[in-house]
């Protein structure tokens, strides 16, 4: 005879481990959209300026594209995930369709070619170093990801004179000389996270004073 059903007892979603991981990640997926969510509602109600959303829009879709490649097939599509978990958000479903920040959709600057550079440039930052969060150490992981970042970057006026910028182009040089399935070390990764998140916030201070000027 069967045991009787505990009412008290926790019920489990997984019960392997990878089972768990699975969970964490769509958990994961399900928290950014609701943070973007509020984030958009919060801009449109002028709750946050335009410099506090941009960055912080960007990231979130970075980190969203992220979290999409980890799930894979158990998320076909964007519509099909938030409909299984009846998810209402519709502010944050248009900004994950359209792929970019209110700011360079709704863009009426003069050079928008410009504001669409400091979005795929921020971005580019954001998701090295969430691959170094990640703990990808590859050459093969890293190279192509700071390529495109350097690349980007390369095309601001005075870049050339910015410190994160020969930092950079030397995380190149040694990346370059490694095989491709070699890694780096947990204290060059260390070393390499810092010298990003300096090149980052010296991007931004960088731009923010030519706003200004």
């Amino acid at each position: 005879m069967s045991s009787a059903l505990n009412l008290d007892e926790e019920a489990k979603l997984y019960t392997t481990n990878a089972g768990r991981e699975r969970y964490g990640l769509l958990a994961t997926l399900f928290g950014i959209i609701v943070a973007l969510e509020y984030l958009e509602r919060a801009y449109v109600r002028d709750s946050v300026t335009a410099a506090e959303y941009s960055p912080a829009c960007t990231r979130l879709l970075s980190q969203y594209k992220t979290m999409v490649k980890l799930v894979g097939n158990d998320v076909p599509s964007i519509e099909q995930f938030m409909s299984r978990y009846r998810m209402d958000h519709p502010a944050a479903l248009h900004r994950l369709q359209v792929g970019v920040p209110a700011t360079i959709e709704h863009s009426s600057e003069a050079g928008p070619e410009t504001g669409k550079w400091v979005a795929e440039t921020t971005q580019s930052f954001i998701t090295f170093m969430d691959a170094l969060k990640l703990r990808m150490r590859a050459k093969d992981q890293l190279h192509p990801i700071l390529q495109e970042l350097v690349t980007g970057y390369a095309r601001f006026k005075g870049s050339k004179d910015w410190e994160g910028r020969s930092k950079m182009v030397g995380w190149l040089i040694t990346l370059n000389g490694m095989k491709a399935s070699e890694e780096i070390t947990e204290e060059q990764s260390r070393q390499l996270s810092f010298d990003i998140e300096h090149a980052y916030a010296e991007f931004f201070r960088s731009l923010s004073s030519k706003e200004s000027n």
